[in-house]
């Protein structure tokens, strides 16, 4: 089983088409987006290219964090108060997962949290979303995943259902041009960690193993460039490309060990996803590589390059010690080093990791955690070092 959104216009300047494809789909928009999309002009143009196809269109800019049912039921009062039949993501991931959970509810009702885990299934048509990315990351424009914290008990529901997929993703690599460093590091190793995980996932199989490896291959030589040079369009396109390949294999394949840790981090510290995943990805390597050091090795040498000669154990080695690296010289921190304090991160360890466990992503790592690991492998990251060094620390 593949799934993938009824349409993916990917090009520079595939922007230009989100009035062509609205006016096929629906007669009002909502725009979900944020106060950045919305200084930087590209709601305005949006608006602009909807009214050039005379589609009218609503705008909701309240996304400031990672999404939350807050967020969606503004989102979804507003849809329904402006008579909208037609949703648009415009943003990174938040906006993104923030709109499709409006998309479901709009056509099926209820609590975006009624859904989780498959307890309420949609059985109406989603509302047609077209999701546009303005970041090279979370590849959420191409998943029927939507990630909504929970306000009243700090969980962060990870939904999975087919109605959850957008019908049009439109992937603009210039969008992302105007990302700041910090964004463009968080969310690069974001897409990185889905392009990984799905390699790495107990679901794995041969259509998403190909996405994942051609996204790896796209990302280990452009996320540094893209960083150090936010005007190098190669390097940008490269990156949405690889986001999106790596976003449609994990959302068939599914994420592991990493995403189920970092989404409790989320929830209680408000560490934003990509951030928090990257916090996460060489430790749970180290923890897992025994385990998969076949496909591990396969990561390393796309790092060692293809003169490098390599057992799978140095490759599978090599390939823990470039993430450290790459997250080094992509200045992500440490738990303690974004200002986490130590003492009510220790108080919050056992229920992240039961909710780690909850999620059932943990279950898909080629090595199964129990709680008390994962409760150990949060105390190895709360000071972990992106140094060679650091691999005895993540040895548990």
């Amino acid at each position: 089983m593949f799934r993938t959104p009824q349409l993916i216009v990917y090009a520079r300047g595939a922007f230009e088409r989100t009035g062509t494809e609205a006016a096929l789909r629906g007669k009002k928009a909502l725009i979900v987006s944020d106060g950045i999309m919305e200084a930087l002009g590209n709601v305005g143009r949006c608006v602009e290219l909807l009214k050039q196809e005379n589609v009218e269109s609503e705008v909701y800019t309240g996304v400031e964090s990672e999404p939350t049912d807050t967020y969606v039921a503004e989102a979804l009062a507003l849809f329904n108060e402006s008579g909208c039949d037609l949703i648009i993501s415009l943003g990174g991931g938040s906006c993104i997962d923030t709109a499709k959970a409006v998309s479901v509810l709009a056509a099926n009702g209820g609590f975006i949290g009624d859904y989780m885990g498959m307890a309420k299934v949609a059985e109406a048509a989603p509302v047609p979303h077209l999701a546009i990315p303005t970041t090279a990351g979370t590849g959420s424009e191409v998943t029927d995943v939507t990630i909504i914290t929970n306000t009243e008990n700090d969980v962060k529901m990870m939904i999975k259902q087919p109605a959850f997929m957008p019908a049009v993703a439109i992937v603009d690599p210039l969008l992302s041009m105007s990302s700041p460093k910090k964004v463009t590091a968080a969310t690069g190793v974001d897409a990185l960690s889905h392009a990984v995980e799905a390699y790495l996932s107990k679901k794995a199989h041969p259509m998403t193993d190909v996405l994942a490896m051609a996204a790896i291959k796209l990302i280990v030589p452009n996320l540094r460039k893209a960083y150090a040079d936010s005007e190098d369009t190669a390097a940008r396109e490269a990156m949405s490309t690889g986001s999106m390949y790596a976003g449609m294999a994990f959302s068939n394949a599914s994420v592991c060990l990493v995403h189920g840790m970092s989404r409790p981090i989320g929830a209680l510290f408000h560490v934003p996803h990509g951030v928090s995943n990257a916090m996460l990805l060489p430790a749970v390597l180290e923890f897992s590589k025994d385990a998969c050091a076949g496909r591990l090795a396969d990561l390393g040498r796309v790092f060692a390059g293809d003169t490098a000669v390599l057992t799978d154990e140095e490759a599978a080695q090599f390939a823990v010690d470039e993430v450290k690296r790459l997250c080094l010289d992509l200045e992500i921190p440490n738990l303690r080093d974004w200002g986490i304090d130590a003492d009510q991160f220790n108080r919050s360890i056992v229920k992240m990791a039961g909710d780690a466990l909850a999620s059932g992503s943990p279950g898909n790592n080629p090595r199964i955690p129990d709680q008390q690991e994962i409760e150990e492998l949060y105390r190895v990251c709360f000071d972990y070092e992106f140094t060679a060094s650091g691999a005895a620390k993540a040895k548990l």
